[in-house]
């Protein structure tokens, strides 16, 4: 099974190769921060921590870098909104993306890389462009000639005929940032300061850099001059991503990247999201309303990484319905493990059910706890290798989960399985081990009873004395305290070794 993905370079879907055999060096354009991670960034950093735990479950070492673009018109205008400075600004809302993340149960990257980080690379790469005739300074500004790149417009197709046009159509002439330009087209490579903006000195004075050779500038310095993936939202790919190629590959004359990979956009409740039409929602928000951090990324999860998505009641709806039956399918063998006990479930050694470190030295497991029925991994796997094709791999996952869910159901209310034990902890196994390809985590949660409820010790006590009556022929006493454990909502289950029982 070869893995196929979607270039959007070549407009087609072509065998995975990486440069470096076994490795993978993963880029993402990450977040501008200036405010609060939204549905949008929610839906790009769950499809791409995905993808980099696939290519670790199937055996890749992978490098994932991830930037922050800390240096930003719409940072600096906080700041001014707010009497701030860009640095808190940015830093506020780094630390909030990390907690957003985080309840998300995205990874972290191995590096955030920050564009102030980065002053160094970035002006050595102006300086690269522009000895060999690529940029060209203009009164403290430095600009991109597009014109010398025959190459232009590869990635999103545009043409120069019809990018001057638009370019002319959009600007005012009598702008002198516009009147800088050789080419309406062109772009800034460098910016000069304006009065009260913060600036580092730099060859053609002080400034700041554009926005489109920060990344450059920091897939150079951490990742070098080819990369084997590189991701973003498909509004990214032009002019950002475009205007990548065309700087990094002037310089180095080989490849950015060997594929461009693009998530597709969110909608709510079938417009664009923005603030303009009330409907932009952040991440915080929407978990503040209740939906459970998983359902979100099953929400996400559930639709092809490069189509659209619309966010609505009704859809976050059937993703909470969703987690529920994956949830119950992936505590199986903490409610059950005990009753099938023929082996040991491992239960006392894990928190969550899905703790393990997703790494390439631990997936595919094969260990002596293998969660390896064939046809589920297989499966699994065929469906995901077709360009990354989640929720074809989830379709697996939910036949896991009901499953374990209808046998748990028979033990529960018959006091036997259909399955042998050795073969439900292998499909519980191996349903914890995909779900954690997938980041899905379900917590064990602590049962508590209510405040007039009986504790566990109270149950046990009454159990007892059942079973002393019962052994003294007292059947009505029995009976009595059945049926008063069962108005508490305890179920009894007499079986041979003994009486077990659980909370309805």
């Amino acid at each position: 099974m070869t893995l196929t993905v979607y270039n959007t370079l070549t407009r087609r879907q072509e065998p995975f190769e990486t440069v470096e055999p076994g490795k993978v060096k993963m880029y993402y354009c990450g977040v501008t921060v200036y405010d609060y991670c939204h549905l949008g960034h929610a839906r790009a950093c769950i499809v791409w921590d995905v993808v980099r735990r696939y290519l670790q479950f199937i055996g890749y070492d992978v490098r994932f870098v991830q930037n922050f673009t800390d240096i930003d018109d719409k940072i600096l205008n906080r700041a001014r909104q707010e009497g701030s400075s860009m640095k808190a600004v940015a830093d506020r809302f780094i630390k909030a993306y990390f907690e957003d993340m985080r309840q998300l149960k995205i990874k972290d990257a191995d590096e955030y890389p920050r564009a102030t980080h980065t002053m160094n690379g970035i002006q050595r790469l102006i300086h690269d462009l522009e000895n060999r005739g690529y940029a060209y300074p203009a009164e403290g500004d430095v600009y991109y000639a597009v014109r010398q790149f025959p190459e232009y417009g590869k990635l999103s197709g545009r043409k120069l005929e019809d990018l001057q046009v638009g370019a002319s159509e959009r600007v005012n002439v009598d702008d002198p940032d516009y009147q800088k330009k050789r080419e309406p087209f062109d772009f800034a490579l460098w910016k000069a300061a304006k009065s009260g903006e913060p600036y580092w000195e730099s060859p053609w004075g002080k400034g700041r850099p554009g926005w489109h050779i920060e990344c450059s500038a920091m897939v150079r310095d951490r990742l070098g001059e080819t990369i084997d993936i590189h991701a973003g939202g498909a509004d990214l790919i032009f002019p950002h991503h475009e205007n990548e190629i065309a700087q990094s590959e002037a310089v180095t004359g080989k490849p950015l990247a060997r594929y461009w990979l693009h998530n597709g956009m969110v909608k709510v409740d079938g417009e664009k999201m923005s603030k303009s039409l009330g409907n932009f929602i952040t991440i915080r928000e929407l978990l503040e309303r209740g939906v459970d951090p998983m359902a979100l990324r099953l929400f996400v999860l559930m639709a092809h990484y490069r189509k659209p998505i619309d966010f609505t009641d009704e859809a976050i709806a059937a993703a909470t319905n969703g987690w529920q039956t994956l949830k119950e399918g992936l505590l199986f063998g903490y409610k059950h493990g005990k009753e099938l006990g023929t082996r040991d479930w491992g239960l006392e050694t894990r928190k969550e059910t899905n703790q393990r470190e997703l790494d390439s030295s631990q997936y595919p497991i094969t260990s002596t706890q293998s969660p390896m029925p064939d046809p589920y991994i297989e499966r699994f796997q065929k469906a995901v290798n077709d360009d990354f094709n989640f929720p074809g791999g989830l379709a697996v996952l939910f036949e896991l989960a009901k499953e374990l869910r209808r046998e748990g159901n028979l033990l529960v209310h018959e006091g036997k399985t259909d399955t042998p034990p050795e073969e439900l902890f292998e499909q519980w196994q191996t349903l914890l081990t995909l779900a954690g390809v997938l980041g899905l985590e379900a917590q064990i949660e602590e049962e508590k009873p209510n405040s007039d409820g009986l504790t566990d010790a109270e149950i046990e006590a009454l159990i007892q004395k059942r079973q002393e009556a019962r052994k003294a022929k007292n059947f009505a006493e029995g009976d009595r305290i059945r049926n008063e454990l069962q108005a508490q909502g305890i179920t009894l289950i007499d079986k041979p070794q003994g009486t077990e029982w659980h909370r309805n």
